[in-house]
């Protein structure tokens, strides 16, 4: 489907997807505030919250839940809402919708059916930690939340640590009560040189930013508990990411670099490792980082 060609229907109703204040009520735009008093319906995540914001600025208009458990059977009902004439804006608890919240499914079948659905910009808690983190911005990957348990965390900061994402800096979001489990895994897999940003309550009274390397940022939220409460944003440097690569080439001689490329080349990382050990007679570990980091220069 070409979104260019699409003929909308100009009887039916549009969806507007609306960011909301993350913290500082100040940061809703004249449009926001006109937008959500003049819809129809408001699709909220939180009802509660969202009534919330809404007495703060008198808006009376009505609402109707739209979360993660309910947004595939509520389509339907969105839709028709829609046919019927009816103007809806969509918003998340916080922030922008769609960014680690529900939504997605309900736009791309709008899409598909041909119903307009349209913007309304404001606050984004990885855009505006990005802006102060003081790391480079040129290229990031937002990663939404690490995985809960132990393992698939330390997994999961493994594949990052081989260099599967370049030197592009990483944006994850975290929980108040796996902060400091986060960051110790941090800590293991990545090491205390780290270069982090950890943005805590954005644009809320409290609002902290933690900069520098990891082993001081851990010991800094670590030390008081009030450093531990909140929501946080981690802006991680991906620059490290790279020396290491470049620090497990420099870990075997020239001649074993040029061995193992060469081997490279016509067998699989584990194949060419077990023969350039026998070759070289250099560690299968140090030979084996060296392989990945060559695999991954290629690519």
């Amino acid at each position: 489907m070409d979104n260019a060609n699409i003929e909308y229907n100009i009887n039916h109703g549009v969806l507007y997807i609306v960011a909301t204040p993350i913290g500082n009520l100040d940061d809703a735009s004249v449009r926001v505030k006109s937008v959500l008093s003049s819809v129809d319906y408001i699709l909220a995540e939180d009802t509660r919250r969202t009534a919330k914001l809404l007495s703060q600025f008198s808006i009376k208009t009505p609402m109707q839940s739209f979360h993660d458990h309910n947004e595939s059977e509520r389509i339907s009902d969105v839709i028709s809402l829609l046919e019927d004439g009816n103007n809806l804006a969509l918003v998340s608890d916080a922030g922008t919708p769609l960014i680690s919240d529900p939504g997605y499914k309900l736009v791309k079948s709008l899409h598909q059916h041909h119903f307009k659905v349209i913007p309304v910009p404001g606050a984004c808690a990885l855009i505006t930690a990005l802006s102060v983190s003081g790391i480079a911005t040129d290229k990031f990957s937002f990663e939404g939340f690490l995985p809960s348990k132990k393992q698939a965390r330390l997994s999961a900061l493994n594949e990052y640590k081989n260099g599967l994402l370049g030197d592009r800096t990483l944006v994850f979001y975290e929980s108040p009560h796996r902060i400091l489990a986060s960051l110790a895994d941090m800590l293991e897999v990545l090491g205390e040189g780290q270069e982090i940003t950890i943005a805590r309550e954005l644009t809320k009274t409290y609002e902290s930013l933690y900069v520098g390397r990891l082993k001081d940022v851990y010991s800094t939220i670590n030390s008081a508990l009030n450093h531990q409460k909140g929501e946080f944003v981690i802006v991680l440097s991906g620059k490290s990411f790279v020396s290491d690569k470049r620090q497990n080439l420099d870990s075997i001689s020239s001649q074993s670099q040029q061995i193992l490329n060469i081997l490279l080349t016509e067998l699989s990382v584990k194949q060419a490792v077990s023969l350039a050990v026998k070759m070289t007679g250099e560690k299968k570990k140090k030979l084996y980082a060296a392989a990945l980091a060559m695999v991954e220069n290629k690519t």
